[in-house]
């Protein structure tokens, strides 16, 4: 086997291993793998493999890394998750809703949550209601 194909499988692991992780580290090495392939397939040395595979390594971690990470910052910041993608969802109450009880539970999507009711109402089981807001894993609803 041809030193260029052994560059090639280190890239194609390191692709693999930056797509278990996350973090846009391995992939910075996976390019200056492919980039030393392709130096090994024109004929360079040994040390000129392993110049190009750090310098490339090297660009492309300052360089590329940051301007994907921002770019991916930025995206992740209007997903909402977990508790927070539940607000302004229609709820079916489950347990009733009393704050003077301290009871109440509401039912979305099959997944059953603590609740309270925003103006500390009564509200009773079968009712729809529709979430507000949040305290940690509390919901707060509204009729």
């Amino acid at each position: 086997m041809e030193i260029y194909q052994y560059w090639l499988i280190a890239a194609f692991v390191l692709v693999i291993v930056e797509i278990c992780t996350a973090g846009f580290g391995s992939i910075c090495f996976a390019f200056g793998a492919g980039f030393s392939a392709l130096t090994a397939y024109l004929g360079g040395g040994y040390v000129w493999q392993l110049i190009v595979f750090a310098a490339v390594s090297l660009l492309t971690f300052i360089f590329l890394r940051p301007v994907v990470m921002r770019l991916l910052e930025r995206n992740s910041k209007d997903v909402k998750t977990n508790v927070d993608a539940l607000i302004g969802r229609k709820a079916v109450v489950s347990e009733t809703i009393d704050h003077r009880a301290h009871t109440g539970r509401v039912a979305v999507d099959g997944d059953d949550w603590k609740a309270v009711a925003e103006d500390d109402t009564v509200i009773e089981k079968g009712e729809e209601v529709t979430i507000v807001g949040r305290e940690s894993l509390i919901v707060t609803v509204r009729k």
